[in-house]
């Protein structure tokens, strides 16, 4: 039974640095509606554990802290906590990231009130830098305050021209996540996918109305990387091609026409193994472009032309190390 209440889930793994902030950000919220706090640590090594420990502590009305005995991974520890949550609504805040404005959580509740329509509430973010502490802007698309969900199907999945969503951003439905959750666990659960915010994205977007608050709620932290923020050629390459598994089933699933996005993922993972000099990519790069049906452009043509010659390869990478420190030289 889900009570009238906010749960905001808060995944951590070795986060002592930081989850306090997030706890505070998210305590500090002046809300009409009750919330509650559902911690995911999971099996940290350092002493993020304790720290969440002594926050449970001391609020032990709000938060519900979960210790996983073993590392669970991000899609796991987040779909359990889901469902652990008790609130008619569910926001997110990640163990490094934090909440700048203490009104957020009562404003997109205000909304989601007044519109039973609106299956989902995101705002602007801003990017944070750990090392400098600035801020800058972040490339969040400007929505119109309430813009039917099936119109913004195609933009969640492909994220072609700049973010249309951040999860840390939002609030949304309990009941609408659970009902899709029982009818394709798989769609949740699935590892290929390397994904937990699409997915719910596009259930909410599915189901109706996406709102939109231009407020910057967000800071949203950079430090030395993550899942979807990675310099290593051959892990960047395995991130686009899981994430794109996921955009592949849903567009197949929904009809949906993403031809123009493929074409350009495709190029993207041969990017990437161009840049690690490994032909195993390569050829990965052209069984997924076999599996998912891309006609091959005239530049993905003349990247495998290149990367089909060792010579070749080996010249195009020189070349490219030229461009690089030139650019760097100007810059």
């Amino acid at each position: 039974m889900m009570e009238e209440m906010i749960s905001v889930v808060v995944l951590t793994y070795n986060q002592a640095e930081t989850i306090g902030r997030a706890l505070d950000s998210i305590l500090m919220q002046q809300c009409h509606v009750p919330i509650e706090i559902v911690i995911g640590e999971d099996c940290s090594t350092d002493n993020t554990r304790d720290i969440c420990k002594t926050y449970a502590k001391q609020y032990p009305d709000i938060i519900r802290l979960i210790c996983n005995e073993r590392n669970k991974g991000i899609v796991d520890n987040y779909f359990d906590c889901l469902l652990e949550c008790r609130g008619k609504y569910i926001a997110d805040c990640a163990g490094d990231d934090f909440w700048i404005d203490a009104q957020k959580l009562e404003k997109e509740v205000t909304v989601m009130e007044v519109h039973p329509e609106v299956t989902m509430v995101i705002t602007n973010w801003q990017y944070y830098d750990e090392h400098t502490q600035g801020t800058y802007p972040s490339r969040q698309q400007q929505h119109a305050p309430i813009t039917p969900g099936k119109n913004l199907l195609r933009a969640i999945i492909t994220q072609q021209n700049m973010s249309v969503f951040h999860l840390c951003t939002a609030l949304y439905r309990t009941d609408i996540f659970r009902k899709a959750y029982e009818e394709d666990t798989d769609l949740f659960r699935n590892k290929t996918y390397v994904s937990e915010d699409m997915q719910i994205a596009f259930t909410m977007a599915l189901n109706g109305d996406m709102a939109y608050l231009p407020d910057v709620t967000l800071n949203y932290s950079l430090g030395d990387g993550s899942v979807s923020n990675v310099k290593d050629s051959e892990k960047a390459f395995r991130f686009v091609q899981r994430s794109t598994e996921l955009t592949c089933h849903l567009a197949n699933q929904h009809h949906l026409d993403i031809q123009d996005f493929m074409t350009q993922r495709i190029f993207e993972l041969g990017m990437h193994a161009f840049r690690s000099h490994q032909p195993s990519l390569a050829e990965e790069t052209l069984v997924c472009e076999q599996k998912w049906q891309v006609a091959r452009s005239f530049k993905n043509k003349c990247l495998f032309a290149v990367m089909r010659h060792e010579w070749l390869w080996q010249a195009g990478l020189a070349l490219r190390c030229v461009f690089v420190r030139l650019k760097q030289a100007v810059c």
